[in-house]
């Protein structure tokens, strides 16, 4: 029998993302009090946090929390707590992968790095602005990740509903961790491995760097938090999985051919990155030599101007690889509905997962 909603569960998940925000202020707010004990300087580091939190869309935080409802869980502040601590983790990777890519914004402010490079030339201080730039953003990152512990074990939860749900939360740190690294050494090591192997390697990064972190732990965070079973908890983890890897893929698409007025990126951002997405990968296997030859050339120049971007865009387009990857979403996102509508939960949680689905996967930003 599927679990029963109590109070008004739609009224308290449209007031979520407020929630978070509300959560993530207090926290942050306790946490200046900590580092103004340190230096008045150290604000510089909280306010570049505060800035990014400030955005974002709140995904993680929605997919917990109906995780938790859809498992009989009741509204209340610890499930907000652990959506906030979900955002500081996320936070944390944002800051380290704009890091990692050289990424000039994010959420159209200045990148964490950009942000302390630029403190630091406005100063008119000594030494090297870049390198000021990436100590600032490694160590902002240090302490979202910190922070995204401290809140999770802080929640407003009984004890042991933090108990269960530990071995998830540690699980998906040290996941995106490894699908971080595998993401910059399929960038560092492509040129000379296997063709054959590129979708299925992109794909893995996707898995480990992305889906799961972004919809399969956070749904599985919920349903432990709530004493899920385990025929929720595997139902949890087709929808997350099929889902997360729908998500990414359309980012992948939007770094490539979004709006940079809609994305807050720079037009073809990833493609100067030099990313080996799936969308990538697949142009690759069904490229000509001549197509081989404009991807081999242009991607990953940091100097990519529009024409350059165009010219490796129709590649994507000509050989099938965008049409592919499109057809790859609808068809995660099936599977991630067919799931979702067999998932022994009610009708509120069922409608609510169904529209993050929705909202995920059919973005343009």
């Amino acid at each position: 029998m599927a679990p029963t909603s109590t109070a008004s569960p739609a009224s308290a998940a449209v007031r979520l993302p407020s929630r978070v925000q509300a959560a993530l202020d207090d926290f942050l707010a306790a946490q200046a009090q900590v580092l103004a004990e340190v230096a008045p300087e150290c604000a510089d580091l909280l306010d570049g946090i505060r800035d990014l939190l400030r955005g974002g869309k709140r995904l993680r935080p929605a997919f917990c929390y109906w995780g938790y409802r859809g498992a009989g869980g009741a509204d209340g502040d610890g499930i907000v707590d652990v959506g906030a601590a979900l955002e500081l983790f996320q936070a944390a990777a944002l800051i380290h992968d704009d890091l990692m890519d050289d990424s000039d914004t994010r959420r159209g402010l200045p990148s964490s790095h950009r942000r302390f490079a630029a403190l630091h030339s406005g100063s008119g201080w000594s030494g090297g602005a870049e390198r000021f730039g990436l100590a600032g953003a490694v160590l902002s990152g240090d302490l979202c990740l910190g922070w995204s512990d401290e809140l999770f074990s802080t929640a407003r939860l009984p004890a042991e509903a933090i108990a269960r749900a530990r071995s998830v939360f540690s699980l998906m740190r040290t996941q995106l961790m490894g699908g971080q690294y595998l993401d910059v050494l399929e960038q560092a090591s492509a040129a000379g491995a296997d063709p054959a192997g590129a979708v299925e390697r992109a794909r893995r990064v996707v898995r480990f760097k992305s889906a799961k972190y972004s919809m399969e732990h956070p749904l599985l965070l919920g349903g432990r938090l709530a004493g899920a079973g385990e025929e929720l908890l595997a139902s949890y983890s087709t929808i997350g999985l099929a889902l997360g890897e729908a998500f990414q893929l359309r980012d992948d698409v939007l770094g490539t051919f979004g709006d940079p007025g809609v994305t807050g990126k720079p037009a073809g951002d990833d493609l100067r990155e030099g990313k080996r997405t799936v969308l990538v990968a697949l142009a690759l296997q069904e490229a000509t030599p001549s197509q081989a030859a404009v991807v081999d050339e242009l991607l990953g120049d940091p100097d990519l101007d529009r024409d350059g971007v165009e010219r490796l865009r129709g590649v994507l387009v000509d050989t099938g690889a965008a049409a592919d990857v499109e057809r790859r979403i609808e068809a995660l996102v099936q599977e991630a509905c067919d799931a979702l509508e067999a998932a022994d939960v009610d009708d509120t949680t069922r409608t609510a997962l169904h529209e993050l689905l929705v909202a995920a996967t059919a973005r343009q930003s």
